[in-house]
C-alpha cells in the first residue's frame, strides 16, 4: 500500500520530534547526515501509523472474500469518519480532504474509471432520445408526432408562443425528459455546467423536429433549466447506489436500481461496459444520503376557511431525500448539497403526483458564530403543486441560508430561510381540481420566499414549521397578481426505533387580484396522519427538515 504523506504534517512531525529532544542531544545531531535518519524515521512511523489507522476503500487481491474486504471497509469508515455530533466528522490528519469529503469519500468521480467522451457521442444520444420520445408519442396515436419536412419549415416561419398543454406535461413531462439529454453528457465525463448546453440543444431540438406544433417559450425554459436540476440529482443518486468493487447479486441489483433512476446512465453504463467491470477502489462521487419515507392518509377539505371539513380521504406515499451534510465546511461544487422530496396520492382522481418540491446548492460557504453552524448560498428551486386545491409550478433562482443551533446534547433547532427570483411558473386559473385536459393556468413570473425550522428532541419527538410564500404577475393570460401561501406545521413522536408517528396541518392561500376586477380569496386545509421511516446515514446524524 502506498501512502501519501502531506508536507505540512512532515514539518510538523519534525519539529515535534526535536522539542521533544534534549538541548544537550540535539548538538550530536546538527549534522545534516543525523537529520536525515531521523526525518526518515519519522516518517516512516508515521507511514505505519496511517497504515493501520487510515479507513481505505479500497480492496487488496488475494487478501480475502471481497465481500468481506467490502464490510470491513465499512465499519472502519463509520468508526473513524462518523458524524458524532451532528456537525461533521473530525478533522483526520490522514484524509487528503483535496480529494476526499470529511466522510473518506472522493469528492469528484475518479476521472481514470470515468473519462470524457468525445462530445459527438453525447450529441447524438440526444438525437436519439428525441427520435424514441417521436417514436413513442407516434405508437401511442399522438397527432403531433406525424412530422415531416412540411412541419419543420412550418415550425421554422412561424416562430414561438406560449403552448396550451396540460399542466404534468409542461411541469413534469419536459424536465424529466431534459433530465435524459442532461444525462447524456454528464454519464459520459461531462461536469455539470458541461452538460447543461446538451439539454439547451435536445430541447431545441424537439420544438422544432420533434413535433407540429409551433416551438414554445415555457418549453425551451423548463426543459433543460428544470432538467439540469433533475438530472444532476439522478446522477448523483445513482452514484450513491453503484459500486463497482461488488460482484454477484449484490452488483446486480446496485445496476439495476441505478438504472431505474437514472435511464440514460444505465445504457451507457452498458455500451461502454462499466455494468461488468471490476475495480479494487471506489470510482464514483459520494455523499451521505438520508431517506425519510412516509405513508398514511390524507384529507383536503371540500370548503374553504374550514379545519376539518368534509372531503375525500386518500392513501398518501411520500419519500423525502437529503443529500450532503450542510454543516460540513468543505468547497462546495453544484447539488453536493440538495433534498428531493415527492408526494403521491392513491384514490379518487386521476392524478398520482401530488407535490415535488426541492433545492439544490449551486455554490455556497459556511461559517461558525459561537454554537452556531451555517451554511449560506445559491440555490436552485423547483416547486410542483398538483392537487385538488391547485396547480402551481415555479423555477426559483436565489440565495438561501442554513442553521443549525443545539439547545442541548440532545435538542438541536434547525432552520433554514430562502429568497428566490421566479422567472417561470405557472398557476390555475380556478379553485379545486383540475379534470380538464388543455390548459387552465397562466404563465407567470415573481418572487417566492420560504423557511423552514425544526426542533429535534433527540430520536424522540420533532415539530417543525414551514412556511411557503409566491408572489406571481401573470404575463400570459388573465392579467393580474396572485399571492400563493402554504403553511404546514407537523409534530412526529417516536414508536420504536427509526419508525415515528406524525401529524401534519395543510392551509393553502390562494388571492388572485386580476386587473379590473374585485379581488378573489380562497382558503383550504389538508390534514395528514402518516407513519414515517427514517433511514439515516451510519455517518450523518441529524434530521435536518
Amino acid at each position: 500500500m502506498t501512502v501519501s504523506i502531506n508536507p505540512i504534517i512532515m514539518q510538523k512531525l519534525y519539529i515535534l520530534s526535536v522539542r521533544k529532544i534534549k538541548p544537550g542531544i540535539i548538538k550530536t545531531l546538527r549534522n545534516i547526515k543525523a537529520i536525515k535518519i531521523l526525518c526518515f524515521l519519522i516518517l516512516t512511523s508515521a507511514s505505519v501509523l496511517a497504515q493501520k489507522v487510515t479507513p481505505i476503500d479500497t480492496i487488496k487481491p488475494g487478501k480475502g472474500d471481497p465481500k468481506v474486504q467490502l464490510k470491513q471497509i465499512k465499519a472502519a469508515k463509520v468508526q473513524q469518519l462518523s458524524d458524532s455530533t451532528g456537525g461533521q466528522p473530525k478533522k483526520n490528519p490522514f484524509i487528503d480532504t483535496t480529494f476526499r469529503n470529511k466522510y473518506g469519500d472522493l469528492l469528484n468521480d475518479d476521472i481514470k474509471y470515468n473519462k470524457k467522451y468525445p462530445m459527438w457521442k453525447p450529441a447524438v444520444e440526444v438525437l436519439g432520445i428525441d427520435v424514441f420520445t417521436n417514436g413513442l408519442d407516434r405508437a401511442l396515436g399522438e397527432d403531433f408526432s406525424h412530422v415531416g419536412p412540411a412541419s419543420w419549415k412550418y415550425n421554422i416561419n412561424k416562430g414561438w408562443e406560449w403552448d396550451s398543454d396540460r399542466f404534468g406535461i409542461n411541469f413534469i413531462g419536459h424536465p424529466y425528459t431534459g433530465s435524459m439529454y442532461f444525462n447524456a453528457a454528464r454519464s459520459q465525463g461531462y461536469n455539470y455546467l458541461q452538460s447543461i448546453p446538451f439539454a439547451i440543444g435536445g430541447s431545441l431540438m424537439w420544438e422544432y423536429f420533434g413535433e407540429t406544433t409551433r416551438p414554445s417559450y415555457n418549453d425551451v425554459i423548463n426543459t433543460p433549466v428544470n432538467g439540469a436540476f433533475l438530472g444532476e440529482i439522478f446522477y448523483r443518486l445513482s452514484s450513491n447506489i453503484l459500486d463497482d468493487r461488488t460482484r454477484g447479486a449484490n452488483r446486480v441489483f446496485r445496476e439495476i436500481t441505478a438504472g431505474l433512476i437514472d435511464p440514460v446512465r444505465g445504457l451507457n453504463r452498458l455500451l461502454q461496459g462499466k455494468s461488468f467491470r471490476h475495480t479494487t477502489t471506489e470510482v464514483y462521487q459520494k455523499e451521505p444520503l438520508n431517506v425519510t419515507l412516509f405513508a398514511g392518509v390524507h384529507k383536503i377539505n371540500d370548503a374553504n376557511s374550514t379545519v376539518f371539513g368534509t372531503g375525500p380521504t386518500e392513501i398518501l406515499f411520500n419519500i423525502q431525500l437529503d443529500y450532503g451534510n450542510p454543516f460540513e465546511d468543505i468547497y462546495r461544487k453544484p447539488f453536493d448539497f440538495f433534498r428531493l422530496r415527492t408526494e403521491f396520492s392513491f384514490g379518487s382522481g386521476r392524478k398520482l403526483l401530488d407535490n415535488l418540491t426541492g433545492y439544490g446548492i449551486l455554490f455556497g460557504d459556511n461559517t461558525n458564530i459561537g454554537k452556531l453552524s451555517v451554511m449560506y448560498g445559491a440555490f436552485q428551486y423547483d416547486d410542483y403543486w398538483d392537487n385538488k386545491t391547485f396547480e402551481l409550478g415555479a423555477i426559483g433562482l436565489g440565495g438561501g441560508v442554513f442553521t443549525k443551533y443545539p439547545i442541548s446534547k440532545n435538542i438541536n433547532l434547525y432552520t433554514n430561510a430562502h429568497f428566490a427570483l421566479v422567472p417561470l411558473a405557472g398557476n390555475s386559473t380556478r379553485f379545486g381540481p383540475d379534470t380538464s385536459q388543455v390548459r387552465d393556468y397562466t404563465y407567470n413570473n415573481g418572487l417566492e420566499t420560504k423557511f423552514e425550522s425544526t426542533i429535534n428532541f433527540g430520536k424522540y419527538a420533532s415539530a417543525s414549521f414551514v412556511y411557503y410564500y409566491f408572489f406571481l404577475h401573470t404575463y400570459v393570460g388573465a392579467k393580474g397578481n396572485n399571492n400563493v401561501s402554504i403553511l404546514k406545521p407537523r409534530v412526529t413522536v417516536q414508536l420504536f426505533d427509526n419508525i415515528s408517528l406524525g401529524f401534519e396541518h395543510f392551509i393553502y392561500y390562494d388571492d388572485r387580484y386580476l386587473k379590473g376586477l374585485p379581488g378573489i380569496y380562497s382558503v383550504r386545509t389538508e390534514q395528514k396522519i402518516f407513519i414515517s421511516w427514517f433511514l439515516e446515514d451510519q455517518q450523518r446524524k441529524g434530521r435536518y427538515n
